[in-house]
């Protein structure tokens, strides 16, 4: 068992992604060009608030030099340190396949998983709210 403090080495992470990776039917990656990264970085939120950081686990870009999905090593280390094998593996597949249901959406027009994002968005910026007004009383 891993100690609170410390995390998965960036390759065994690497090597637990290319697994997930290899199980997704050919058929979803057309178009994604770019690929799937991984990145050393954390990446906060434009909107975290300093009192309870919100970290970007993955995120899908699509641009004029093309389509990639992005996974940040270094939120998933800061966000679940002492984390299990098992569950950082179940982790990082539910943020994979999260961004290629952004992927296929934005390849048909859709948006539905953004308008998904946004409310758990809202509702964060609301518990952020709560919980400064109570520290303000």
């Amino acid at each position: 068992m891993r100690s609170m403090d410390t995390f998965f080495p960036i390759d065994e992470v690497q090597e637990m992604l290319e697994e997930i990776a290899s199980k997704i039917p050919k058929e979803v990656y057309k178009d994604l060009n770019k690929g799937i990264a991984l990145l050393p970085d954390a990446k906060l939120h434009p909107k975290s608030d300093p009192s309870e950081a919100l970290y970007i686990l993955g995120e899908y870009t699509s641009n004029r030099t093309g389509r990639q999905i992005i996974i940040y090593y270094g939120s998933f280390a800061k966000t679940m340190p002492g984390i299990s094998k098992h569950r950082l593996y179940r982790s990082l597949q539910k943020t994979l396949h999260h961004e290629f249901v952004h992927h296929l959406e934005g390849l048909a027009g859709e948006y539905d998983l953004e308008v998904v994002d946004k409310a758990n968005l809202m509702r964060y910026q609301e518990r952020i709210r709560n919980k400064n007004q109570k520290g303000a009383l």
